[in-house]
């Protein structure tokens, strides 16, 4: 069986974007906000050499909540992925959420299994690639990516960001870190 690393977008591999309107850092709403933190790509490989999976788990509502068209988030997941293949990474799959049910936009705005807290991609990922969960972590930078990890049984580590303060402190990861770098030494070393 493989090992995998679920990870988050935003706050873990690249830096969310301040909105004026909500005081809030949020998803790039479009392509040009999309800014890799330093040393992601080196950390990517470093877990890529250690033969774990990549998959990509990140919640993105802005469509549902009326933010931004759905094209421009495809756009920013395009810009992404282009620069991790230019870079020889792999992620096996990505999982995006784009419901809210708090949302605006009726077929989007709705209690769904696959935002997280909710762990359905990552149960949805171990059948399909026949995963072993207890070799296998989720890094995120909110309690509910801790969440979700907890609750599909994998290990999991909390990005700790400026960014991120005022969506954590409820959960208890089993490691908290300042950036990605340090998670795959934490990964390493475990």
């Amino acid at each position: 069986m493989d090992k995998a690393i679920f990870l988050d977008r935003d706050g873990v591999i690249n830096y969310p974007v301040l909105n004026p309107k909500t005081n809030e850092y949020e998803a790039p709403a479009n392509k040009d906000d999309f800014k890799l933190f330093p040393g992601v790509m080196e950390a990517l490989k470093e877990l890529q050499k250690s033969d774990y999976k990549l998959f990509l788990v990140s919640n993105q509502p802005d469509y549902a909540k009326g933010k931004t068209a759905l094209e421009n988030l495809h756009l920013v997941h395009n810009k992404m992925d282009s620069i991790l293949k230019e870079n020889n990474i792999v992620f096996t799959e990505y999982y995006y959420c784009y419901h809210h049910p708090k949302g605006i936009i009726p077929e989007y705005s709705f209690e769904c299994k696959c935002r997280k807290p909710g762990n359905l991609f990552l149960t949805q990922a171990q059948i399909k690639y026949k995963l072993d969960f207890l070799k296998s972590w989720m890094v995120g930078d909110s309690d509910v990516d801790i969440f979700c990890g907890q609750s599909a049984g994998v290990r999991t580590i909390l990005v700790k960001t400026k960014e991120s303060a005022h969506r954590i402190g409820e959960s208890t990861p089993e490691h908290i870190v300042n950036n990605l770098q340090e998670a795959v030494e934490v990964i390493k070393r475990e």
